[in-house]
């Protein structure tokens, strides 16, 4: 299998895998004519043995009976991240720190975040209708484009490629050129005016390479505001986390969250179940809280949301794990509170945190800023926000929101002293 994703092994190699890539499709140059088939292949193992998902045009259907005012771009947005998380489980499986390219500001960016983003981008050209499209998407081609970078770009092209013969919905296959338009598909710079699609492609990189929590995070922007997230969550317990690193214990593993503004929001299994409704816990003691926080110290800082949390009384130690599945097992009343104060001079960026806060929202849960501000995903690329982002229920939120600006106040205070 680490052969056949080749990241770092010859050609020759790839040819005498232990199950050879498909023979290759008519290549099309990007983007593809819209001819979805919407069939799974019968000669595929691995797609018989789960169980049958509905279609994209019928899960639409579906939605628009119960009154769902997004409904095409619901079961298109669960469709996406449900393959690009096909692709990405495989990666993580068969290669974990292999592939690994550093980006510009020192994260790590791996095959499947560039098989992820174009997947995703595929699956909402070819399932939403026609019209303007924009995506503001984490990764460009610039690197791939670059000298020397063609062996990992021919491997990529092939991991799509085979991902999307596997699935059977689409009857197309990329060009290496394709391959680098589509990634650029997600150059959009967002705003307050039209519709653009919000992707991480995958969120918790770190997480991912360690074999840990990670998730597809796709939301829908209209006008300024977001009206629509989906969380593809690959190894998130379907069921409630039962351990401090967010891991399951035998339970179902996969689960996929999903939230169209009004509407609430659900979880079902990424491999297909009736989608369920999940609500935020209605915990009002924080004594009796528990609360999420960045796996990595980098990320977050930990001294600062271990001082909230002892003004708050919280008594659990902290759950750590990575992405926004974070945002996912709160909506569902895993935890109580989130917290995340990412270090000095940091910028959050919109596809952070669009689909993992109307998740929360929807589920009746409440997502600020330290200051209690709304976050405003109107304004680009970046969130302008006071300080970190907290999220939590209704009735935690005002003493949550006082702990919060006096841990900041006093750091401040210290830190003026050095």
């Amino acid at each position: 299998m680490a052969a056949r994703v080749g990241l770092l092994l010859p050609h020759a190699l790839l040819v005498s895998s232990a199950r050879a890539l498909p023979t290759p499709r008519a290549r099309l140059p990007y983007p593809p004519p819209p001819i979805p088939t919407y069939r799974r292949r019968a000669s595929s193992s691995s797609s018989a043995s789960r169980p049958r998902r509905a279609s994209p045009r019928l899960l639409a259907v579906r939605a628009m009976a119960s009154g769902n005012p997004y409904a095409a771009e619901l079961s298109a947005a669960k469709k996406a991240v449900t393959l690009a998380a096909r692709l990405c489980k495989t990666v993580q499986q068969d290669i974990v720190h292999s592939g690994v390219q550093a980006k510009a500001d020192k994260s790590p960016v791996t095959v499947a975040d560039y098989g992820s983003q174009i997947l995703v981008s595929l699956a909402l050209k070819m399932d939403v209708a026609s019209g303007p499209f924009s995506l503001v998407a984490e990764e460009d081609s610039e690197e791939l484009r670059k000298e020397g970078a063609e062996e990992i770009l021919e491997d990529i092209t092939d991991l799509v490629n085979e991902t999307i013969v596997d699935d059977g919905s689409y009857n197309i296959s990329f060009t290496k050129e394709g391959i680098l338009s589509a990634i650029d598909d997600g150059k959009s710079e967002g705003g307050p005016s039209g519709r653009h699609w919000v992707l991480d492609p995958i969120d918790g990189t770190k997480g991912f390479l360690r074999g840990h929590q990670y998730a597809i995070a796709l939301a829908l922007l209209d006008e300024g505001k977001v009206v629509l997230g989906v969380l593809a969550c690959p190894n998130l317990p379907l069921s409630s986390i039962n351990n401090l690193n967010g891991n399951s214990s035998g339970d179902q593993v996969g689960a996929l969250f999903s939230a169209t503004i009004g509407c609430g929001a659900e979880v079902e299994s990424l491999y297909g179940s009736p989608p369920q409704k999940i609500s935020v816990c209605s915990i009002d003691n924080p004594v009796n809280a528990s609360f999420f926080e960045s796996y990595e110290s980098a990320h977050s800082m930990h001294d600062l949301t271990g001082s909230i949390a002892e003004k708050l009384g919280v008594q659990a130690p902290p759950v750590r794990i990575d992405s926004q599945a974070k945002y996912g097992a709160l909506a569902r009343g895993d935890g109580a509170i989130y917290l995340r104060f990412p270090h000095k001079g940091y910028r959050e960026k919109i596809w952070d945190h669009a689909a993992g806060s109307i998740v929360v929202t929807e589920a009746g849960g409440i997502v600020t800023d330290a200051a209690g501000n709304d976050l405003d995903f109107s304004k680009g690329r970046f969130l302008d926000l006071d300080t970190g982002i907290i999220a939590t229920n209704k009735n935690l939120m005002p003493s949550l929101l006082k702990a919060v600006q006096e841990a900041i106040k006093e750091t401040n205070q210290a830190t003026s002293l050095l």
